[in-house]
């Protein structure tokens, strides 16, 4: 059965309300009253969601009200519930800081490179489609509009500078809101993902290498600017064709097995039984199909997501996060696979998009490698 967007949220409020705590299994008999049959995972998630902006975990698997004037649903980051997934309309920082403690079992994420590439200056000058400075267009050689790029070499010392400080912060509220072993996988590029990388592990995230999108973008491969006649035989940078998604993992709690007996994580999922997940991924650019859905600058095919996401769960168990939801294609993922997922974007018109897009996504067929 689905529920409209808020309706599990706000019938555990109205009971928990009338009741000074409740487990999960009482929540879900309380409410089926009214709503009909509800899933222990859909009211688990909720509870996670939520915690401890509106619920308090008090014992194992127990929770109440945090407060009574608090907990009312307009206090509520707006969120909506599209299969096992949940969006939420709010910044992933201040999300982070309220969310529970170890509540989350794996991140996949493709965060903006820098603060400024996606900067509410350079983000209007995206969309009103004045492009220069951080964005650029490609070139083209067969006739179609190419989507812009953001341009990584104008950022200054100081850019760089706010970025690092960016994802040391990101990387040390990653590891508060996760468990133990959690996989967290970053998209990054070429020129930053050294920094990214080394400023997470600085958040206290073990740093574990790299996923590489074998890919080949438009990025790099151009003769030098107005002077391409000159030096007709000349690339400024190497034309790329891969994208690094940057592996981390929150670190374990005793051994492998201790945690993947504890937490339900600690290493990678198997594609079969005699073909272990790899670190390099083939994957072609984003299908034309799946950008006609969503009209999002950075968005990632389904099937290289698809790849990822059921790889991060190592028993198929818990819940996967990505704080930069943008249109929602790792959210789409993850109900294809039927994981649970919750995704943030602070952005509204992208969080419109997700809602829309989501359920279109994870209903395309892909063919597996």
């Amino acid at each position: 059965m689905t529920h409209p967007p808020g309706a599990i949220r706000d019938a555990v409020v109205g009971y928990l309300s009338r009741a000074e705590r409740a487990s999960i299994g009482e929540i879900q008999a309380a409410i089926a009253t009214h709503l009909g049959t509800v899933a222990q995972s859909s009211i688990r998630s909720s509870l996670i969601l939520h915690t401890p902006e509106v619920f308090e975990r008090v014992g194992r698997g127990q929770y109440r009200l945090k407060q009574a004037d608090a907990a009312r649903p307009s206090k509520v980051s707006p969120s909506v519930e599209i299969g096992k997934a949940c969006i939420v309309h709010a910044d992933c920082l201040e999300w982070l800081k309220a969310a529970e403690p170890r509540s989350i079992h794996a991140v996949v994420t493709d965060p903006p490179y820098s603060p400024l590439e996606y900067s509410d200056k350079e983000h209007t000058k995206l969309r009103n489609g004045n492009i220069g400075g951080v964005w650029r267009i490609p070139p083209s050689f067969d006739g179609i509009q190419r989507a812009p790029l953001p341009r990584f070499t104008v950022l200054d010392d100081a850019d760089r500078k706010e970025m690092r400080q960016f994802f040391v912060q990101f990387g040390k509220l990653v590891l508060r809101a996760t468990v133990p072993g959690a996989n967290v996988i970053v998209a990054s590029n070429p020129l930053l993902a050294h920094l990214v990388a080394e400023a997470m592990a600085d958040g206290g995230l073990e740093l574990r290498g790299q996923v590489v999108r074998l890919v080949q973008t438009m990025r790099g491969g151009d003769r030098p600017k107005n002077a391409h006649k000159e030096f007709n035989d000349v690339s400024v940078m190497p034309r790329s064709q891969f994208e690094p998604w940057i592996v981390l993992r929150h670190p374990l709690d005793g051994r492998v097995q201790d945690n993947l007996r504890k937490w339900k994580t600690g290493g990678f999922r198997r594609i079969s039984n005699d073909r272990p997940f790899g670190d390099v991924v083939r994957s072609a650019p984003t299908p034309k199909a799946e950008r006609d859905i969503v009209k999002h600058p950075s968005l990632k095919p389904q099937a290289f997501m698809r790849a990822i996401v059921r790889a991060v769960l190592p028993l198929g168990e818990g819940v996967v996060c990505d704080p930069f939801a943008g249109s929602g294609s790792t959210l789409a993922a993850a109900n294809a696979i039927g994981y649970r997922s919750v995704g943030i974007e602070r952005d509204a018109e992208y969080f419109r998009m997700a809602q829309k897009a989501i359920s279109k996504l994870s209903a395309l067929k892909i063919n597996p490698d």
